[in-house]
């Protein structure tokens, strides 16, 4: 009975641990994003993938190719930066070589040579000139060799071999230390520049969807027109049949059905060109079965803006001026990097060789030579012809030039806040005169379409109000889109970031 009580508690244990292994194991899978999800769900469904705008900037942000590229400047400059301070490490380097000589060279002497290798007579009372040798064998080849040369020596070996390690490192390098500096404000204005791409592809985003929306909007107002000039041409049938109208009347009827077609056909298209740009723009394959959420009519909440919160914006966020910042701070290191190319410079060397001459290829009888020695080197520069001068004023002309970049672009920046403002201000006017231009016109129009079912009215006027009725319409949806759009330059301009 123990033995069974006590394999039934092993085997519960095991099960257990499995399960918390399985736990563990899905805990610790990558989850995968909302973004992501939306794209596969866009994929495998036949239906639309309706998505909202927070979803499109999930998805642009994660798919967008200029921020890709932008993530990807900025990876290039942390590794330019990782390259400069090599520079503050010893160069270390290997170097082999061989040489084979194909004519030696050849010395003269103020004395007879062939006395001295020949053996020849008065040999015995020649002076022999210090540091000369007279080989002990082959003096008969090197008399025909001295003979042949009218009178040299050829000196060195047909083979030379050498092998050599060098390392070198600076010790006082003002200029040096201050270019590194560059190097980081690189980096710095990669991210910013980074940011501004984000910036631009947030804004591409949210004109995109909201031109979609319009789009869907004026396809909605051209199929109601076609909807209503159907049933008029049904009502008129109706009464030509009872011959209450003129055939006149009737073709009328059947014209304004015709050219309600092409209107249709013309907002679809806008439409599914729309959904192309959105998709484009989010950087998806543009076969993804995917469309946007809600109307314009639902974003006229945000036309209750306070314009006035924006007196005095400041442009601390704007990324341009960010951008001029940094490029202004690296031009003032510039000068400073240009200005420390007059102060003396101290570097160390080292360097080892070993060298071989040989007349064969008997690699085991070599005798190898070493060579190495330590060194230290003091540049101190004096003069250049200028050169260093002109270089120190070109710097300071270039940080000049950005300081006045930098008051135009703000002066300019500040112009743009003030038309998107202005623009804000007067399609705000311009909806709710609109939305009450669409209450009285879809009222007249009722009237009108009754009083023409009962012989009142005719078909001109039906068509007059229908006009005016979607006039409004569209100038109403017109206006929301450019409102929303003006913002969206205008959060671009302030630099109010998405993920903010």
């Amino acid at each position: 009975m123990k033995k069974l009580a006590v394999t039934a508690v092993i085997i519960a244990g095991a099960l257990l641990s499995n399960v918390d292994a399985n736990a563990q194991y899905r805990t610790d899978a990558p989850q995968k994003s909302e973004a992501q999800l939306i794209m596969e769900s866009a994929e495998a469904s036949e239906t639309p993938v309706i998505i909202t705008l927070e979803q499109a900037l999930e998805i642009a942000l994660s798919e967008n190719v200029s921020v890709k590229v932008a993530d990807m400047e900025i990876k290039r400059a942390e590794y330019a930066k990782k390259g400069s301070y090599a520079s503050l490490f010893p160069q270390i380097d290997a170097s082999g070589a061989y040489q084979r000589t194909i004519k030696k060279q050849v010395m003269y002497m103020d004395f007879d040579m062939s006395s001295l290798m020949g053996g020849g007579a008065g040999t015995e009372g020649t002076e022999i000139p210090d540091g000369v040798e007279i080989p002990e064998t082959g003096a008969t080849d090197s008399a025909e060799s001295s003979t042949d040369n009218g009178g040299g020596i050829e000196m060195g070996r047909w083979n030379t071999w050498s092998a050599g390690l060098s390392a070198a490192m600076p010790l006082v390098n003002a200029q040096l230390w201050a270019s590194l500096k560059i190097s980081g404000m690189d980096v710095e204005l990669a991210v910013e520049k980074a940011r501004a791409s984000r910036l631009d592809m947030v804004t591409q985003v949210k004109n995109a969807y909201f031109s979609t929306l319009l789009a869907k909007e004026a396809f909605e107002v051209y199929k109601q027109v076609y909807e209503n000039a159907v049933q008029n041409l049904a009502e008129t049938q109706k009464k030509y049949d009872v011959q209450k109208v003129s055939e006149m009347e009737l073709l009328r009827a059947k014209t304004t059905v015709a050219n309600a077609i092409p209107n249709v056909y013309n907002a679809e298209g806008s439409v599914i060109l729309a959904l192309w740009q959105l998709k484009a723009v989010l950087g998806v394959d543009l076969d993804m079965n995917i469309d946007v959420a809600g109307k314009l009519e639902d974003w006229s909440q945000h036309m209750l803006y306070d314009l006035h919160q924006h007196d005095g914006a400041s442009l601390d966020m704007n990324s341009t001026m960010k951008q001029l910042a940094i490029q202004a701070e690296m031009l003032a290191q510039t000068v400073k990097v240009q200005q420390y190319a007059n102060i003396p410079s101290l570097a160390l060397a080292f360097n080892f060789s070993l060298n071989a001459m040989t007349n064969d290829f008997k690699f085991s009888e070599y005798r190898w030579t070493p060579y190495s020695y330590v060194a230290l080197s003091l540049n101190i520069p004096i003069f250049a012809g200028g050169k260093r001068y002109q270089q120190i004023r070109q710097a300071k002309n270039q940080y000049e030039q950005v300081q006045l970049q930098t008051v135009n672009t703000e002066r300019q920046l500040k112009i743009a806040i003030r038309q998107c403002l202005n623009t804000m201000e007067t399609n705000m006017k311009s909806y709710y005169a609109a939305k009450e231009a669409v209450a009285a016109a879809q009222k007249g129009y009722d009237i009108v379409e009754k009083s023409y079912q009962v012989g009142r009215s005719t078909l001109i006027e039906v068509n007059d109000a229908q006009l005016a009725l979607t006039q409004s319409q569209l100038a109403a949806s017109q206006a929301v889109y450019n409102f929303l759009s003006a913002k969206s330059q205008l959060e671009q301009t302030l630099g109010q970031d998405f993920i903010q």
